[in-house]
C-alpha cells in the first residue's frame, strides 16, 4: 500500500488521525511534566518559549536524519526557502510564541477549549480558499457538536467562569496561527515532499524561537537531568511524527473533511493529564467524548448519491 493510499482509506485517515490528535494532546501532561522537571514557573515566558525552540529543533533534526537512514533526498529545493519561511512564522514560531504567552495570563480551562477551535478556523480557512470545500450545513452542526464536547470535557477542570482576556486574545490568535498554518502546509505539500517541507518550516520555525528565548533567558538556563531530557526527547519525537503524519492527512484530504478530528486533541489531553498527573475524570468527560465522536460521525458522514437513493428504495 503506497502513502496515498493509505491516507485516502477512510481507515487509513482514521487511524493516522487519531495517532496523531493522542499524540499531540499527550504534550499537555508532557509539558507540566518538564516544567516541574526544570522549574519553569508560569510566568517564565522567555524561557517557556526557549525550551519550545529546543523542541521543534531537535524535532526538525530528528525528521532530517530519519530521511538521511532511508537515503531520501534532503538538500535545498529550489524555490522553496519562501513558502518554507512563511509555514514557519504560521505553524511553528508565531504559533508557539503566542500560545505560551497566551497560557501564563490565562487559566487553563480557557485555554484548553481554545485549543478545541484549531478545527473551527481551519474549516473557516477552507470554505474561503477552497471551492471545493465549503462550509455546508452538515459540518456546520457536526462542528457545533464538536465543539460543545470539547467544552464539555473541560468543564472539569475547574469552575467554569469563562473571562475572555490578553491571555485568551493570545491563544486565540495562535490558534488561527495554527490552523493558517495547517492550509499553508497542505498548499506547499503540492510540490513539496512532506517529510522535507515539516522538518524544514520546523528547522526555521525553531531557530526563531531559540533565538528569542536565547536573547531574554540565555543559552542555557536550565538544570538538565536525564528525566528532562528524556521529556524533550519525546516532546521532539511526537512533534516531529505528529506534523508529518498530519501533513499527510491535509495533502490527500479536504480540509473540511478532516479538519473535525482535531476535536480529538484536548479530548486525549485529558485523558492523558488524568492518567500521568492523576487529575480526576467527570462524568463530563464522557459526555464529552460521545459529542465528539458524534461531531466526526456528521462531518465525515457522506451524503448519499441519488443512484444509491434510488437503489435503497426499490
Amino acid at each position: 500500500m503506497t502513502t496515498e493510499q493509505f491516507f485516502t482509506n477512510k481507515y487509513g485517515i482514521v487511524l493516522a488521525a487519531v495517532v496523531c490528535t493522542a499524540l499531540w494532546g499527550s504534550a499537555f501532561p508532557v509539558i507540566k511534566l518538564s516544567y516541574e522537571a526544570l522549574n519553569i514557573q508560569q510566568g517564565d515566558t522567555a524561557q517557556q518559549v526557549l525550551f519550545a525552540g529546543y523542541r521543534f529543533f531537535l524535532a526538525a533534526l530528528l525528521i532530517f536524519l530519519f530521511m538521511a537512514s532511508f537515503k531520501k533526498k534532503i538538500r535545498y529545493e529550489q524555490g522553496s526557502l519562501k513558502p518554507l519561511l512563511i509555514l514557519g512564522f504560521f505553524q511553528t514560531f508565531f504559533q508557539y510564541v503566542l500560545f505560551y504567552v497566551g497560557l501564563s495570563y490565562s487559566t487553563g480551562i480557557q485555554g484548553a477549549i481554545i485549543a478545541g477551535t484549531i478545527s473551527f478556523f481551519q474549516i473557516i480557512f477552507a470554505h474561503f480558499m477552497y471551492a471545493n470545500d465549503k462550509l455546508s450545513m452538515r459540518k456546520t452542526v457536526g462542528l457545533f457538536v464538536g465543539f460543545t464536547g470539547v467544552i464539555l470535557v473541560n468543564v472539569t477542570r475547574g469552575t467554569f467562569e469563562f473571562q475572555y482576556g490578553f491571555g485568551e486574545l493570545c491563544l486565540t490568535i495562535a490558534m488561527v496561527s495554527c490552523a493558517y498554518g495547517n492550509i499553508l502546509a497542505r498548499n506547499a505539500s503540492a510540490k513539496l515532499n512532506v517529510m522535507y517541507l515539516t522538518a524544514s518550516q520546523m528547522l526555521l520555525g525553531g531557530i526563531g524561537l531559540l533565538s528569542v528565548g536565547v536573547v531574554f533567558a540565555g543559552w542555557m538556563p536550565f538544570q538538565f537531568t536525564p528525566y528532562s531530557l528524556g521529556l524533550l526527547f519525546y516532546l521532539a519525537v511526537l512533534s516531529s511524527s505528529g506534523f508529518v503524519i498530519w501533513n499527510n492527512i491535509m495533502k490527500y484530504n479536504y480540509v473540511g473533511q478532516v479538519s473535525m478530528y482535531l476535536f480529538l486533541i484536548p479530548v486525549f489531553g485529558v485523558l492523558l493529564s488524568s492518567f500521568l498527573l492523576n487529575e480526576i475524570i467527570h462524568i463530563f468527560v464522557l459526555l464529552g467524548l460521545m459529542f465528539v465522536t458524534t461531531g466526526i460521525i456528521i462531518v465525515n458522514r457522506k451524503k448519499p448519491t441519488r443512484a444509491q437513493v434510488l437503489k435503497s428504495v426499490s
